[in-house]
C-alpha cells in the first residue's frame, strides 16, 4: 500500500492537537498545536546533523500541508 507523504491525525483524546504525520524517511508525527515532535525512527550520533538539516524543512512543509488542506475545506 502506498501512502501520501503526510497524513493529517485526529484524536478526541486530544482535543485541542493538531498531529500531522510524515510517512517517508525519517518518519515523524508533530502536533502543530505546540510544535512537539515524536520521531518513529532510530537514530545515531552520526545521523544528527543530517536529521537537523532535515527536521527544519520537514517541519515546513508539514506546516505548509496542513494549511493547504484545511483551505481546501473552506473551498
Amino acid at each position: 500500500m502506498e501512502f501520501p507523504k503526510f497524513l493529517l491525525g485526529d484524536n478526541t483524546d486530544f482535543p485541542d492537537a493538531i498531529f500531522v504525520v510524515h510517512t517517508e524517511y525519517p518518519r515523524f508525527i508533530i502536533n502543530l498545536q505546540n510544535d512537539d515532535v515524536e520521531w518513529l525512527e532510530d537514530f545515531d550520533q552520526s545521523d544528527e546533523k543530517e536529521l537537523a538539516t532535515l527536521a527544519e524543512d520537514l517541519i515546513t512543509q508539514a506546516n505548509e500541508f496542513y494549511d493547504r488542506e484545511v483551505s481546501r475545506y473552506d473551498d
